[in-house]
């Protein structure tokens, strides 16, 4: 049995879901847009730049989840799907992924974006499994806190590493491990695997896979 692993945004997702949703709550007037869109935007060049510090930007991306309902949220990330992130999936996308799924690899999600925002979207690509960043709650009611480590750089490895475990794996049980990204941020997850693919990848990655012999491709 294989193990595919995809990252999300910018991978199987033409954008990003977690810039969109806070875009999206801006566009609802849930978040201010003089103050949050600027945020939202400089933390997004930071993650491009390999800059980001996580837990700074999980304090502004988690607050939300936090101060609404969660039926409200919900119905937001309900139509979220429809506006936001259907025009960002793509036929090439679902094609990949259903090969896999068909050749009966233990295939899932891994990415730094939280569960909350990904796990319909995983979902809606048939794939079983997420490993994402965990917003915490308590009785149902978002903390505004990440639970655990983030799912972000090398914390994808222990995620994965951790996953596994609770399956009764390790990534040696399989005879071919696949990992799908665009972004040098997962250059630690892909060197782990057995069949890295740069998938649109930005230019620090697209260098990197040329230089070690690794595969290009598109999913646009």
């Amino acid at each position: 049995m294989d193990l595919v692993l995809f990252d999300l945004d910018n991978t199987l997702l033409d954008g990003d879901s977690d810039f969109a949703w806070a875009q999206f709550l801006i566009a609802k007037g849930v978040l201010d847009r003089e103050v949050q869109e600027a945020r939202n935007v400089a933390f997004y060049e930071q993650y491009k730049a390999g800059t980001l510090d996580i837990f700074e930007f999980l304090d502004f991306q988690l607050a939300p989840l936090a101060r609404h309902p969660r039926a409200q949220l919900d119905a937001w990330h309900r139509e979220f799907m429809a506006t936001a992130i259907a025009p960002m999936i793509g036929d090439k996308a679902r094609a990949l992924v259903a090969d896999h799924l068909a050749r009966g690899a233990l295939t899932a999600v891994v990415t730094a974006t939280n569960s909350f925002v990904t796990g319909p979207i995983a979902r809606e690509f048939g794939i079983p499994h997420l490993v994402a960043t965990i917003p915490a709650q308590e009785g149902g009611t978002f903390t505004g806190k990440p639970r655990g480590l983030p799912a972000f750089k090398g914390g994808k490895i222990e995620r994965v590493e951790s996953w596994l475990e609770s399956i009764g794996l390790y990534l040696g049980s399989f005879g071919r491990t696949w990992f799908y990204s665009d972004s040098h941020n997962d250059l630690p997850l892909m060197s782990r695997v057995s069949n890295p693919v740069a998938v649109d990848p930005d230019e620090t990655l697209h260098a990197h896979a040329l230089a070690h012999g690794w595969p290009v491709i598109s999913l646009r």
